[in-house]
């Protein structure tokens, strides 16, 4: 990166710098007119910019002449045979700012080195999380992938490759564009210091403290990079062995998934639902309609325990529950792993169960489809009508073949209905103690709160993002 401070025009100076070509940071002054000329490059007029919380502002844009061999323009596109190294105009870079380890104060103070720290510290988790060189490789291959002439010969391969490198693309450039946003604030800041423009150094710290806070909802968006994390998704509950019991339990899980979705603004639809004997269910799925819906659930994916008073029970005893939870992704349309054949299909047609009276079914609605290669089923009863039934369940069933289908490839069978663990002791990811205390405890990252109230009414977040970046962690370390 090369530097020119041109022209002291008025109180304030103008910052020209070169960044993949030519990038004009700030020209301040408003009605500035003077000739300006570097390295072949002239202009009859400016552009003046001012900061806002999240940038530089164009204020007005007039005539530009480059002559050969001057700067070329900053819209070159990023490739990933490249990825040049962004840096302030004196060579500070966030490896830098990082090595540097200035301390990290409150995100009130105004230390413009703690900001830099906080969000430098930031880009880093960042960049480990979406493992950054891994990156950085795959989307070289699917660039030599795109580059071949007969690509899209084979339309559904060639609709992969290109949605999958517009998605890496797209995360690198969200991740440089961060990192020199960052050392442009830095150098409009030592520029209004030596400038004396309290001004300018104001609305620049006011951007900064802007950075900060935005980096930590980044470093979320990072904990969901997987290759599904995006899709919506099924939640599939079942209880344990232990009867009312434990169906009263399944039914409190599912109702719990229910409003942690609502929570987040997901859309969540019954499809299938078995009904306990005396109260609670044996078994459900809803399907939850959401960005990242898949990328957060999947956290839940296990055996929940629960610890009560039965309130079932007339001698007051305490008892242990059990309920299985499995997290289906619904691939998008083009995204299925799975050819499903209408010779391989059993369909059964069957009166859906209801609360009896004017609401029960009295036509075989309900619809039951088997797989026969595979045993798995799916069963939606939800609807009123059988064809819509059907076309419930052969969403379920597609989802639940490519879900195993992706288990298979990734030995991760555990994820799937049919492979969950046995639903009892020594299996369970997470405990829910209502009695002799009250606890929740996630046995896989030891976050645990002591308000379980809160937690079945749909409190998830904290264990959620406890579990995922565990994950990454552990990933990191065992890599």
């Amino acid at each position: 990166m090369s530097s020119l401070i041109i022209n002291k025009s008025r109180s304030r100076s103008v910052l020209l710098w070169k960044t993949y070509g030519i990038k004009i940071t700030s020209i301040i002054s408003h009605s500035f007119t003077d000739s300006v000329s570097a390295s072949g490059f002239s202009s009859d007029s400016t552009r003046s910019f001012r900061t806002t919380s999240s940038g530089f502002e164009s204020r007005k844009i007039s005539n530009f002449a480059f002559s050969r061999n001057s700067f070329v323009p900053t819209s070159r596109p990023l490739n990933s045979e490249a990825v040049p190294v962004a840096s302030t105009c004196d060579g500070l870079t966030v490896e830098r700012i990082i090595a540097n380890q200035w301390p990290i104060l409150d995100e009130n103070e105004s230390d413009w080195k703690s900001h830099a720290a906080a969000i430098a510290q930031s880009i880093q988790v960042i960049k480990r999380r979406l493992q950054w060189k891994k990156l950085l490789v795959r989307l070289r291959m699917l660039s030599v992938e795109l580059n071949k002439p007969h690509l899209w010969d084979d339309p559904t391969h060639a609709g992969k490759i290109s949605r999958e490198h517009g998605s890496l693309t797209g995360k690198m450039k969200g991740v440089m564009t961060f990192e020199r946003e960052l050392l442009e604030h830095i150098d409009m800041l030592k520029l209004a210091k030596e400038e004396k423009d309290s001004e300018l150094e104001s609305e620049t710290m006011s951007a900064l403290m802007e950075m900060r806070r935005v980096s930590k909802e980044k470093e979320l968006e990072a904990l969901l990079s997987a290759e599904n994390d995006q899709c919506s998704c099924y939640i599939e509950v079942q209880a344990g062995a232990g009867g009312t019991e434990s169906n009263d339990w399944a039914a409190m899980v599912m109702d719990m998934y229910k409003t942690w979705a609502q929570r987040r603004k997901f859309s969540v639809t019954v499809v299938d639902e078995m009904p306990g004997e005396m109260a609670g269910i044996k078994r459900a799925t809803i399907k939850v309609n959401g960005e990242y819906a898949y990328g957060y659930a999947k956290a839940e994916v296990g055996v929940h325990r629960l610890v009560r008073i039965s309130p079932f029970d007339s001698g007051k005893r305490r008892h242990t529950s059990f309920a299985a939870v499995a997290v289906i992704p619904i691939l998008g349309d083009g995204s299925t792993r799975v050819q499903i054949n209408d010779s391989d299909l059993r369909i059964e047609r069957f009166r859906s169960g209801g609360a009896g009276g004017q609401h029960a079914n009295t036509t075989d609605s309900a619809v039951r489809i088997i797989h026969i290669p595979t045993g798995i089923t799916a069963t939606c009863q939800n609807e009123r009508s059988q064809h819509m039934n059907k076309a419930s369940a052969m969403a379920v069933l597609q989802s639940r073949l490519d879900q195993l289908e992706m288990a298979r490839q990734t030995a991760m069978n555990a994820q799937h209905t049919q492979s969950l663990t046995e639903i009892s002791w020594g299996n369970q990811i997470r405990t829910y103690v209502l009695h002799p205390y009250r606890m929740v405890k996630d046995l896989r990252t030891n976050y645990e709160v002591s308000d379980p109230d809160s937690v079945l009414e749909g409190d998830l977040d904290g264990f959620i993002l406890s579990f995922l970046s565990s994950s990454l962690d552990k990933g990191d370390d065992e890599h």
